[in-house]
């Protein structure tokens, strides 16, 4: 089941929105105001958002963008605000979809299934090779030289998850969530010492990480070019 997180200030909108949205067999999440948006995300993140733009404290179009710079999330802007200006703004700032009011349900539950669908991972290689580092996914087996490494369930997992986003600075909320399945307390270090585990048993350095390295204030870096 898809989770919604629909930013409407319009109580009675908010909630017809809502009410239909479940009978079509989403969970939907609300808030009114464009200021608790980030901390709505770091609670659960939606597979989708639905965002409108004039809205009391932030308004749409800069939780967009701040949204955007943050995280991959879907994101439908659905707001009074038609002109061609107000749409390319949406759009730039990183909107998957721009609907303007009134609209039919239908339509926008079409619109909603079209950018979920647009989501959906690409099926991506069970092998991947880096260098030296092959990680095979359909085995769940890790070489490293020619010679095995073997990591736990977990340890695989989130190797799998770093290297499949080799080059691009993986958030530490995101990493969280991906591998405990909460958001992130500020003191659970358990993404950490399975990083740490890694390191070792990847042969990076660990005082001054290269292969898989700390982005201080972002999240988890895996270097694709460190594997020779």
């Amino acid at each position: 089941m898809a989770h919604i997180l629909l930013v409407e200030d319009d109580l009675a909108l908010q909630q017809l929105t809502k009410e239909y949205l479940v009978h079509n067999g989403f969970s939907v999440a609300t808030i009114a105001n464009g200021d608790d948006v980030m901390a709505a995300l770091h609670k659960r993140m939606p597979d989708l958002i639905i965002l409108d733009v004039m809205l009391p404290g932030k308004d749409g179009f800069t939780v967009c963008r701040e949204v955007r710079d943050r995280f991959n999330v879907p994101i439908l802007m659905l707001t009074a605000k038609g002109e061609d200006f107000d749409q390319v703004v949406g759009l730039e700032f990183g909107a998957d979809d721009y609907v303007i009011k009134p609209v039919e349900p239908r339509v926008l539950l079409a619109r909603i299934n079209a950018v979920l669908r647009r989501q959906q991972p690409v099926k991506v290689s069970e092998e991947l090779v880096f260098g030296q580092l092959r990680i095979d996914k359909t085995s769940r087996q890790v070489f490293l030289h020619q010679q095995e490494v073997i990591l736990t369930s977990h340890e695989f997992e989130l190797l799998w998850l770093l290297a499949s986003n080799a080059g691009e600075v993986l958030n530490r909320d995101y990493v969280h969530q991906k591998m405990i399945g909460r958001e992130y307390d500020g003191l659970d270090r358990t993404v950490d010492v399975r990083i740490s585990r890694l390191r070792k048993k990847l042969i990076d350095n660990t005082a001054r990480p290269y292969r898989i390295k700390t982005v201080w204030g972002q999240g988890y870096l895996f270097v694709s070019d460190a594997w020779e």
